[in-house]
């Protein structure tokens, strides 16, 4: 990329490179580990003109996408996230079956299940074929295998396709054409509907040295005033922001077509403080990379006096974000067993470039490694909840951001 993917503006500024690595979510199939593994680079670049935090590689969306392997089902902490905010909508916005909700990366359904369970009917939009096919077999959720972009929303919206209600959480990051995407969602909302979309927050992947939710698969990374920026370019005005804990911190936003709802004081207030740290600014971002330089070191050293004092360690979750950290750390097999993951279509699979294996949870009960890094850190509390076990019987792990820190 040499132009921004928001405003279209040249002369975007590099502040952090994570060298070449594999795609995050290329897991590999032991028995096809290819000779050369694929590797690109990493960099992070920040537009001087509309203040879009982003990343400098574009990968087709296809190749990305196409065939996925996270489903949104395997958390806990997502399906109760989309209960309650379901929930609270259903009741705010006094939806009923003359009403339409919308998602966008429907994923296998977690969300849509539940406007569906309270007879609101439902419509998901989701590329990846696999995932779509358990939304519809195993939710019965209506599931387009789709792209979303103002093209789609154009059909859809010919044939009287109109949402009440639409939501996009952790997709915005995904999308290369942000300008088709934002414009497609104004195309398809009913004139009074509302977007209520979720992302990590660039301001907490910067103040916490987040640097692993970095990857190919993440085009962009948001503040407010980016995101609102572009939104008034598409026609949408955001007239409500919430702070969530998820991720590692994220923001949701809640928008509507322009003049249609009253913009609450939170977001005015949440820009003039952004505007005040200089968020939008290169130098809010100059000493990331310094940051995350020091960040790997700190680890480097850790795991490797653990392995000179002959401890065992394994990591758990196959996230994205796990593999950016263990090819950034430089670690593989000699230094990590193996992997856990919830997910049974990850199990039996390698990381990428790291070609650690991936097995089950049971595998930390079963081989009782000493330590255990928390690739997933974003779920810490699930995952030590789910564990409690395994800490019972003296496992413990590492969660290493913002700096490493061991929980029993």
């Amino acid at each position: 990329m040499t132009r921004c993917r928001s405003c279209g503006a040249g002369g975007l500024v590099t502040v952090l490179s994570l060298g070449r690595t594999p795609l995050a979510n290329g897991l590999l199939d032991p028995e096809c580990l290819p000779a050369v593994e694929a590797r690109y680079p990493l960099e992070l670049a920040v537009c001087e003109e509309c203040g879009l935090v982003q990343i400098l590689e574009t990968h087709p969306p296809e190749a990305l996408f196409g065939e996925y392997l996270y489903f949104s089902s395997f958390s806990e902490a997502m399906t109760a996230s989309a209960k309650s905010l379901v929930t609270q909508q259903i009741a705010v916005l006094t939806l009923g079956p003359s009403d339409l909700a919308i998602e966008i990366a429907s994923n296998d359904g977690y969300l849509l299940q539940h406007y569906k369970a309270s007879g609101i009917p439902v419509l998901g939009i989701e590329p990846a074929r696999n995932v779509a096919r358990t939304a519809i077999a195993k939710l019965g959720v209506p599931t387009l295998v789709e792209f979303f972009g103002i093209a789609l929303a154009r059909e859809l919206s010919a044939i009287g396709v109109s949402a009440a209600v639409l939501h996009a959480n952790n997709v915005l990051a995904h999308v290369p054409d942000m300008n088709g995407f934002v414009s497609g969602i104004r195309e398809i909302l009913r004139p009074d509907g509302v977007a209520i979309l979720e992302f990590p927050y660039v301001r907490e992947m910067v103040d916490k040295c987040e640097f692993d939710t970095i990857y190919h698969e993440h085009f962009s990374y948001f503040s407010l005033t980016a995101v609102d920026r572009l939104f008034r370019r598409c026609g949408l005005e955001i007239w409500d922001v919430e702070s969530l804990r998820i991720h590692g911190g994220s923001l949701r936003i809640f928008a509507s077509r322009e003049g249609c709802k009253r913009r609450l004081p939170r977001v005015l207030q949440m820009l003039e403080a952004e505007a005040s740290q200089g968020i939008a600014s290169v130098n809010y971002y100059l000493s990331f990379s310094t940051r995350v330089n020091a960040l790997r070191d700190t680890l480097c050293r850790f795991l490797a006096n653990l392995k000179a004092e002959g401890k065992t360690i394994a990591a758990y979750g196959a996230a994205a974000k796990g593999a950016t950290l263990l090819n950034y750390l430089g670690v593989d097999s000699r230094t990590i067993d193996f992997v856990v993951d919830r997910s049974p279509h990850k199990q039996g699979k390698l990381m990428p470039g790291a070609h650690v294996p991936i097995l089950p949870p049971e595998a930390l009960m079963a081989r009782k490694p000493d330590y255990v890094l928390l690739l997933a850190w974003n779920f810490a509390d699930e995952i030590l909840n789910q564990q409690h076990e395994f800490r019972a019987a003296g496992g413990r792990f590492i969660v290493p951001v913002p700096e490493p820190r061991v929980v029993g």
